[in-house]
This record gives C-alpha cells, structure tokens and sequence, in this order.
C-alpha cells in the first residue's frame, strides 16, 4: 500500500515510517522540514508542508488520492511560537477528511491521547477530542490509537524529562512521585499502527495502547536511572508549589519556540497520573512492559550524556544571553572610559562610535539567543564575534591577555560554552 505518515520525523512518526516500510508498503513522510529527513530516512517519499496551512480540502486533494491510507503523527503540546493547536490538530484535520470523502474513502489511523481527566478542557486534548469525534462521524474507515507515556530508544519531551530527572546527581528531585503512570513502547504503537493498515484491526476500532502494569512516577524514574547504569538515589519530594512558578517559566519559553516538557498543559496532565481505562486491547498482542522495552535498547554512553546535559541545556542558553547582555549594557554605564581602549588608535568621537557599536552588537545577540527560530544563528553570531573580539584585541592592545582581570581570557569559556549550546541545540 502507499502511505501517507503525517509528522513522520517526530518521536512516534518516524518509528511507523520505518516500521510500515520495513512491511513492504511505499511510505510518503510530510512534516514542516525534511531536508535532514531525506537524509536519515532515503528509502521514504517526503513531502515539505505545515500542516497549520492545511485548512482546505483542497489543500489535501493531490495528497489524498495519491496514497491507499494516511497515518496522523502530527501534534503539538500547546499553543506558542511555531505550533497552532486549533490549526493543526484540528481544521487542518478537518480538511483531510473532507478530501478523502471526496477521494471515495482512505483509511485513515489517528495517534490521538486520552482526552478525558483533569486537562480535558484544554486546547491539547480539546483539539484532539474534536478532531477525533468529527474522524469518528464522517463515515470513513478509521482507527484511533491513544497511547500512554510512549518510550523507545529516543526521547523526546515527557520522556527526554523523565531520564534527565533519572540522571539527576546524588538525588532523585520529585513533585507527586506517588503519582499512577502506564506505558507503551514506541514500537508497539507502530506494530499497531501496521496491524491496523493490513486490516488486523478492524475500521472503527477505538483503542488505548498502554502495558498492562501500572507504576508510579518513582517507579518510572527509578527504572530508567538503573537502565542508566547509576546507583539508586534517595527520593526528595518537592512541593506542588514548584509547579506553578515552574509552568509559567516555561510558557514564557514556548511563547519564544522553545517546546519545554515543563509547561502548564503538561504539569495538568500529569496531575492526575498518565492511565488507561481500557485494560486490554482486543486483537493486540501483549504490550512490552517498562522494563521490557528499555531491556531491548541497552544503554549507551550517548544515554548518560544526553540525560545529564537536558536540564543543562536552557542553562546554557539563559547563561549565554546574560553575559553577552551584560558584556553589552555595562559599558553603557561609562561610555567614554569604556572607550579609552580604542583612544590610541582613533579620536575620542570614532572610538565612542565604535565602543556603542559593539555594546548594541552585544546587547543583539544576547536577546535574539532566546528566540527559539533564531537562536542557531545568535549562536553562530556570538563565535564570529568572539573571534573577532580575540583577533582585534590581540592585534591592537596584546597586554591584555595578561590583565589581571582576564578581559580576553574570559572570551575562550564563552566560546566554549557556545560551542556546546550549538551543539545541542537540535530538539528531534
């Protein structure tokens, strides 16, 4: 069969791209960039759109008919810089299902959640349950997964937060660590996205996909940091009060591109636990436990570093911009002595020019740094400055590699520091 996967480069996308092509079907990826795509994943058709401009049924036409069935990946957690909900999870959705009616019918297999509980309200679950009961009204062939926390060999924002917290040093940091959680293999949902398109599960089906246990967050973090290789560690329960301040830290960061696991929508869902009402799934094979499917993906080193430098990272970035923020506003605070550097080499008037010039090239960077679809070239920007900085100091004034306060020496950690913020800037 030809497939269309939509969101095929995500953490669930691109594991039911390789899983549906290894059966033999051709397999169409779509997400918003897949120049790196084509690369990792040559065997795969790839297509280049955003699904927030997908609002037509005609947007959809050429798409639709040129595929036997469409697997839906796409979502996003909350509202913010380069994710609209309703767009996305919803009109866009909408859209497609007015095409294939036209087409005379796709079949068509929804990666939803479980869209009842605490965060129902929600625009997350919200645009989902819409999308799904519209899916469920328009008499195509469908079926809708609801998978729990999904876990596989990578990580991407539930769970890149539970291995950081599990790689936490000499303490395990928990807000509510009694707190219910299921899990599903990112390889099971793909075998069930497989079983669905070669008809193993019949059109109509509604499911929920998640292990049969039922651990605590405690649990959860607890098998994961013995996966890491580390030795136990002492549990200190923080207090719900975290959360609060914490989410809104982290919307302020969604609102500049950055998707952090910690937001609001998040924090509610995991309020009352990650869990399935459906205790076993008709026609599906016993799904893999937590520690069945970690098993199946022994760790590596890559694991240990990636689970201590995910908290480092936003650390990193917020570092970063204040000292290039300050290296850029205190000089303002005295301009003319700020100045007197370039004195010997130019009149009083160009060297304040040229002193205000950098502080505003100073001041640029450390703001542009935050914001997420710029940030890669801040990072770039704050290198050649660097070495800009290093090339003109050492040419015109070299004693100051010796000053006591180390104004040239400062500049190599930072480089250092940026090197390693562009080297783990990538989220997928």
């Amino acid at each position: 069969m030809k497939i269309l996967i939509l969101g095929a480069t995500g953490f669930i996308g691109s594991e039911v791209l390789r899983s549906l092509h290894r059966r033999g079907h051709a397999v169409t990826g779509l997400a918003r960039s897949t120049s790196r795509a084509r690369h990792k994943w040559p065997f795969a058709n790839w297509v280049s759109a955003d699904l927030s401009q997908m609002a037509r049924g005609e947007d959809w036409s050429s798409l639709v008919t040129g595929h036997d069935a469409i697997v839906n990946c796409a979502g996003a957690l909350q509202d913010g810089l380069s994710d609209d909900l309703a767009a996305t999870q919803e009109k866009a959705m909408l859209a497609l299902y007015e095409a294939a009616t036209q087409a005379e019918g796709r079949l068509l297999i929804q990666i939803s959640a479980r869209t009842a509980g605490a965060a129902a309200g929600l625009p997350f679950l919200a645009t989902k349950r819409r999308a799904d009961t519209a899916l469920a009204a328009s008499g195509l062939p469908y079926v809708i997964l609801r998978p729990a926390l999904v876990v596989g060999r990578n990580a991407h924002g539930g769970t890149a937060l539970v291995r950081a917290l599990a790689g936490f040093p000499f303490v395990l940091p928990l807000v509510n660590g009694a707190m219910p959680v299921r899990t599903v293999a990112v390889d099971d949902v793909a075998a069930a996205v497989c079983a669905a398109v070669d008809g193993e599960i019949p059109p109509g089906s509604d499911l929920e996909l998640a292990a049969e246990e039922t651990l605590t967050l405690r649990d959860v973090i607890a098998i994961h940091r013995q996966w890491l290789g580390l030795p136990a560690a002492p549990v200190v329960n923080l207090p719900t009060a975290l959360i609060h301040p914490v989410s809104l830290l982290a919307d302020a960061a969604g609102k500049l591109g950055w998707r952090s696991p910690l937001r609001s929508t998040a924090m509610t869902v995991m309020s009352e636990g990650i869990v399935s009402q459906q205790e076993t799934q008709p026609g599906m094979i016993a799904l893999k436990t937590l520690e069945q499917t970690l098993a199946a993906h022994p760790c590596g080193v890559q694991d240990l570093w990636f689970a201590r430098s995910y908290l480092l990272k936003p650390l990193l970035i917020l570092c970063l911009s204040l000292f290039w923020l300050l290296s850029g506003l205190i000089p303002l605070l005295n301009i003319n002595g700020a100045a007197a550097h370039f004195l010997p080499f130019m009149p009083q008037t160009p060297a304040i020019a040229l002193t205000l010039a950098t502080c505003l090239i100073d001041i640029a960077l450390g703001v542009i740094v935050l914001w997420r679809p710029l940030a890669g070239k801040a990072l770039i920007g704050m290198l050649l400055v660097s070495a800009a900085y290093l090339t003109g100091g050492s040419l015109l004034e070299p004693g100051l590699w010796l000053d006591p306060l180390g104004p040239l020496v400062k500049v190599l950690p930072s480089l250092a520091l940026t090197l390693v913020a562009l080297a783990t800037l990538d989220e997928r």
